[in-house]
């Protein structure tokens, strides 16, 4: 396997900077970045994408595919202790919120 994937956004051949600009004098492109991802770094989403602008471009092109393929069909629900309202000593309020641990 290669060490090197391409971004996945789908506008990022188009995006105009200097570092995407590849070619000989006449014979200039705009070209998708290339990632490495040997080693460690990067991870997550990071493998798939230069950056959050082709990250959220990919998104806003496939989100409702996304939603299509796992659709939520029900509520989450996460069990709390009751909350507890305390003031702190400059006189605000806070409300306590506890999880639960049902294991």
């Amino acid at each position: 396997m290669s060490d090197y994937i391409w971004c996945h956004g789908p506008k990022c051949h188009k995006r105009q900077t200097t570092t995407r600009v590849r070619g000989v004098k006449g014979s200039k492109v705009l070209r998708t970045v290339k990632i490495n991802v040997s080693g460690n770094y990067p991870q997550g989403i990071w493998k798939y994408f230069c950056d959050q602008t082709c990250m959220h471009d990919f998104f806003w092109k496939h989100h409702q595919e996304f939603l299509r393929l796992h659709p939520r069909l029900e509520a989450l629900e996460t069990p709390i202790d009751d909350p507890v309202r305390k003031q702190n000593a400059y006189g605000w309020f806070h409300t306590e919120i506890k999880e639960v641990d049902n294991a």
